[in-house]
């Protein structure tokens, strides 16, 4: 019986021990985002970066996401969080989905710029593969304003070669039964649209870590998604 004992309770620390190492290798992805990434006025598991995690859960190896988006989040927020979400989740992907909220306050486009050139190349230099996620804002400031900055996004991916999903809201935003009262957020019906319009520049990124016998992987410049 004491053999018996002594027996399962090393089989019971061996387990103990394995497990943080088994959850070192499952690869993990970093959303950072503002209130379209945070499932604002819907459930949180109807959103589209809950569908994300539902779908990269079914990947060999599965993958953890960690949404750390959070409403009204601007650039500069964005800036001052990064290194410590870094830090402490260590992703192999980083989706980078901010701007709107610059847009929205009349933020300069040109400061919108530095800080997002900031932000890939902060997660860049932390060993993560980076995806930038555009956005249009309403032409509330002239059209003039709107197409600038728009067109930070595609500036930044020729400059610093990195994949751009060119607007987050594509095929969405101007259909009335996808997009809540306030004009600005989309409904639940409308977060499958945005998974799936993100998905085609994500999945490249994924496959980088897949193919890893470790689940890690070399660090690419992606091509540029606007060419």
């Amino acid at each position: 019986m004491r053999s018996r004992l002594l027996m399962l309770l090393i089989m019971v620390c061996l387990g103990l021990a394995a497990a943080p190492g088994t959850a070192a290798e499952r690869p993990t992805l970093l959303v950072l985002g503002d209130s379209l990434s945070a499932a604002h006025g819907i459930p949180l598991e109807a959103g589209w970066v809950a569908l994300l995690a539902d779908r990269l859960e079914r990947r060999d190896p599965p993958w953890k996401v960690v949404n750390a988006s959070v409403g009204g989040e601007t650039t500069r927020g964005g800036r001052s969080r990064l290194p410590a979400l870094l830090q402490r989740h260590a992703p192999e992907v980083v989706i980078l989905a901010l701007g709107g909220n610059d847009g929205l306050r009349g933020i300069a486009p040109d400061e919108a710029r530095d800080n997002l050139s900031a932000l890939v190349r902060t997660a860049r230099e932390a060993g993560a593969r980076v995806l930038l996620v555009g956005i249009r804002v309403p032409p509330n400031l002239g059209p003039r304003y709107a197409e600038r900055f728009h067109g930070i996004y595609h500036q930044l991916a020729e400059s610093l070669d990195v994949p751009l999903v060119p607007f987050l809201l594509e095929g969405v935003a101007l259909e009335a039964d996808m997009m809540q009262p306030d004009g600005i957020h989309p409904t639940a019906r409308a977060q499958p649209v945005m998974l799936d319009h993100v998905w085609p520049m994500l999945e490249p990124l994924l496959e980088t870590t897949d193919a890893s016998p470790a689940g890690g992987g070399s660090q690419p410049q992606p091509r540029s998604a606007n060419r």
